[in-house]
């Protein structure tokens, strides 16, 4: 069993220096020796969960694609439930997103009873920047993570309200740690507003849920009452996801 843990501290620790490390900052991450970081590493190059770079630095490999895409597809089931209960909250279309690479994937949707509703498609990829959903998903990391990211993916204008600075976008983060749900006011469509809150496993923020709709009946919403409302669903979701949960 303590091998099984170490194998997933390692894997743990890629996935947070952004998918890719050299081994001592896999070492400075996991507390664990060199020799049984390499030793490990050994293991799961085989199995192809881990690739070697050219310049010896680790990344996590293809392996993990099919089980990350059979667990996304079940995350995505589980989640049902809680998003309709947001849906009955709030009147408007629920989401649940999780950040990938360095793309917002939309993996669970309850559409809105209304005839006008929006619709963000399942699988559909787009860059935090410029969405609610992909502020908490960066609100909880590293500023200089975040910082990473962004410059990585550039901050296009998506419209006029788009934030594309990163220090303007890292005063925003705070403001959404302070708050504890980030808005999307008209920053990825025009016309369209959006709340989201985060989805925690323990202590790590691991997805994030919106809703979203036409901005005057967005705007017309209590924000504040909605979010405790919404974030009570997702820490209700969230304890569902905990490795606690299981045992």
């Amino acid at each position: 069993m303590q091998s099984v843990e170490r194998a997933l501290d390692v894997l743990e620790a890629l996935a947070e220096y952004g998918g890719e490390a050299g081994l001592s900052e896999i070492a400075a991450r996991t507390g664990l020796p060199y020799g049984t970081i390499h030793r490990l590493l050994q293991t799961l190059l085989a199995r192809g969960y881990v690739r070697q770079e050219s310049d010896r630095r680790y990344a996590l490999g293809g392996g993990l694609v099919r089980l990350g895409g059979v667990a996304e597809g079940m995350v995505g089931v589980w989640a049902q439930p809680h998003l309709t209960r947001m849906v009955e909250l709030s009147g408007e279309t629920a989401n649940l997103a999780v950040l990938e690479g360095d793309f917002i994937v939309y993996v669970a949707q309850v559409p809105s009873p209304r005839r006008l509703r929006m619709f963000a498609e399942v699988g559909r990829r787009v860059l935090p920047h410029s969405t609610a959903v992909g502020k908490v998903l960066l609100a909880w990391r590293a500023a200089e993570e975040a910082v990473t990211l962004l410059e990585r993916t550039g901050m296009p204008r998506r419209t006029p309200n788009t934030i594309t600075a990163a220090p303007a976008m890292l005063d925003e983060l705070g403001l959404v740690r302070d708050r504890g749900y980030a808005l999307d006011l008209g920053e990825e469509e025009l016309g369209v507003h959006c709340l989201a809150v985060p989805v925690r496993d323990g202590a790590r923020v691991v997805a994030a849920m919106s809703v979203s709709g036409p901005a005057d009946r967005i705007d017309a919403l209590d924000r504040d009452e909605l979010a405790r409302g919404m974030l009570k669903i997702a820490d209700a979701f969230g304890a569902e996801l905990s490795p606690a949960a299981g045992g």
